[in-house]
């Protein structure tokens, strides 16, 4: 079964290089914009109630995928489906971020950790009671957190590199 998604917009920030994006958008203070294309503009009603919006868009830069990775955040390879490495065989990104403003068709964020251009697929809101789990145990990564609290140190940033 294959599925044909289009893009509904295209998100703006200020990173070109992958290089420069930070880890995850909770870790993020950059600004950026989502320009929705004029034709889902409609759909952008009533989201300027919500603090935090959850951004699904394209890695269309990444790379050729292997289902085993070694991130900058841990030493020991893990499973493709164990992390949030952008090379998946469907490379899906979601990115929660803080919604500033909206004028017109785009939206201005706080958080932004996609590179420029990147092509929107979905926007929804984000909902505590819905999507918040502070019980969630999080795998290999509770140990990596335990060992340095802001779970990054100078040898982390080394670019993603696949095995």
């Amino acid at each position: 079964m294959e599925f044909n998604m289009r893009p509904i917009g295209v998100i703006h920030t200020p990173f070109t290089d992958k290089r420069e994006t930070p880890i995850q958008p909770a870790r993020s203070q950059a600004a950026g914009q989502v320009e929705v294309l004029e034709a889902y503009a409609d759909g952008l009603a009533d989201l300027e109630g919500f603090s935090h919006i959850i951004l699904l868009y394209v890695f269309n830069r990444a790379e050729e995928y292997a289902l085993r990775v070694k991130l900058f955040l841990d030493d020991q390879p893990r499973g493709l489906f164990a992390t949030r490495y952008p090379s998946r065989p469907n490379p899906i990104g979601l990115s929660i971020v803080r919604l500033v403003s909206r004028r017109e068709n785009t939206l201005h964020i706080l958080g932004a950790d996609m590179l420029d251009g990147t092509p929107l697929l979905d926007i929804k809101p984000y909902v505590p009671d819905f999507d918040a789990h502070p019980e969630a145990a999080t795998g290999w990564y509770d140990h990596r957190r335990a060992d340095n609290q802001d779970g990054r140190t100078p040898k982390d940033l080394q670019p993603h590199t696949p095995l």
